[in-house]
């Protein structure tokens, strides 16, 4: 029986702590293992299954897959006759929570196109970032994207969205929400929208091809220092080049110390966190990583620091995965100071593949440790110094975008105080190492 695709295209490695999206690379697939099925699969839902399976057969990191008998799944998956791609796609998704890993899942097309967009740095939409409100169970803007429609019609973080296009989130996911925002640039969508302080309003936006922004920066003044302020967004294809820039532009402005901003950030792609790693450190380990054959890959610095001077670190509970991997270096090394809350507690890498169809498949292949040798695995990076907010405190810093990385940001203003001590202690410092 021919194999259901001959080739199939994988993605680029990566650590998100939800979000997926990779660049492509050339693959063939492993062979069938055994023929459970003797019907043709070609130009059949099964085909993807049969792809998929494989996949997982050949990469995933537990080989005994959570204790099921992975063969026997496949027996069960191609023996089943589907009407539809659809009921192809929930049988997969069926055989996938087996393993017990919310990491390791199926992506239809559309979820596909979606993430793998993101991670290009770019993406078809207004520009937003959605969740669901831990309290209110509402539908929430988390997020902006500069220059984007959304920032355009004034939307807020903490804005509430009620309605899309005239149908009520209350019963939505917000998946299904963001997928009645997303559409064809140039189509326009209306959003109900409640603001704290206001009555409900709606906004009209019309969609765009938006480039993402996942580095932004500015140089601060605080009294006589000149902090060079770094906020990463995630590690998306662009954000190497954009944070070799933002170094590059600050040092120039002769910024005496950084403040790099990972709050928020829920991780990306695994080489981009190894290549801001090295522009931050200039030697030692930056990640190890274990396969399912227990083989162990350890990426190092490579002596192409792009800066020597102090580094403040803030992380919170949603600083994830690749923000973990970069936060554990920079701690393990004493490169910099980690500063703010536990982090997420993600050490899986993934590998992302497109299948036939144009759905994909998100596959864990390794357990990640930092440099040390910890494991972070559902316990996260250990802050050197925490920051206790509540969590109310913490809602109301973040709906008011113009105070964070301010000093009426407790995260930013501990964070400029202890630079100022290290910036001041620099000189005698540099006087000891050159005696």
């Amino acid at each position: 029986m021919k194999s259901a695709s001959k080739r199939n295209s994988i993605l680029q490695v990566i650590l998100y702590s939800g979000a997926i999206a990779t660049t492509t690379a050339l693959s063939l697939l492993a062979p069938n293992l055994s023929k459970p099925a003797e019907a043709n699969l070609e130009n059949s839902p099964k085909a993807v299954l049969d792809e998929a399976w494989q996949i997982v057969n050949r990469e995933y990191v537990d080989g005994s897959f959570n204790q099921t008998d992975w063969q026997a799944t496949r027996q069960t998956l191609l023996e089943k006759n589907y009407t539809s791609s659809e009921q192809a796609y929930e049988a997969l998704r069926q055989a996938l929570d087996q393993l017990n890993d919310p990491y390791t899942r199926f992506l239809d097309p559309e979820q596909f196109k979606t993430l793998t967009n993101q991670t290009s740095g770019e993406m078809s939409g207004v520009g937003m970032q959605l969740k669901e409100d831990e309290l209110s169970k509402v539908i929430t803007v988390v997020d902006v994207v500069e220059n984007s429609p959304a920032m355009k019609a004034g939307l807020l973080p903490g804005d509430q969205i009620l309605e899309i296009d005239g149908k009520p989130t209350a019963s939505l996911s917000v998946s299904a929400a963001a997928k009645l925002i997303r559409g064809d640039v140039g189509t326009d969508v209306v959003l109900q929208v409640m603001r704290s302080g206001e009555t409900e309003f709606d906004v009209t936006l019309t969609r765009a091809r938006i480039e993402l922004q996942a580095v932004r920066y500015e140089l601060k003044r605080e009294g006589n220092e000149r902090i060079g302020y770094i906020h990463l967004q995630e590690f998306s294809a662009h954000a190497g080049e954009q944070m070799q820039k933002a170094i590059e532009n600050l040092d120039n402005q002769n910024a005496d110390g950084y403040v790099l901003d990972l709050r928020g950030n829920p991780g990306g792609l695994l080489r981009i966190s190894i290549d801001i790693a090295r522009m931050l450190m200039d030697k030692g380990a930056i990640v190890s990583t274990v396969d399912r054959n227990g083989e162990k890959q350890e990426l190092r610095a490579n002596r192409s620091a792009l800066t020597d001077k102090p580094i403040v670190v803030l992380v919170d509970g949603d600083s994830a995965s690749a923000s973990e991997i970069l936060a554990g270096a920079l701690k393990d090394n004493g490169r910099a100071v980690i500063m703010g809350d536990q982090t997420f507690g993600k050490a899986l890498v993934q590998s992302v593949h497109s299948l036939s169809d144009g759905s994909g498949l998100a596959v864990t292949i390794a357990h990640y440790y930092t440099p040390k040798g910890t494991d972070i695995s559902k316990k996260g990076v250990t802050p050197d110094v925490s920051i206790n907010l509540t969590d109310s405190q913490k809602r109301r810093l973040y709906r008011q975008p113009g105070a964070v990385a301010t000093i009426s940001d407790p995260y930013y203003s501990r964070a400029v105080n202890l630079l100022k001590n290290k910036i001041l202690l620099r000189p005698l410092v540099l006087r000891d190492q050159q005696n």
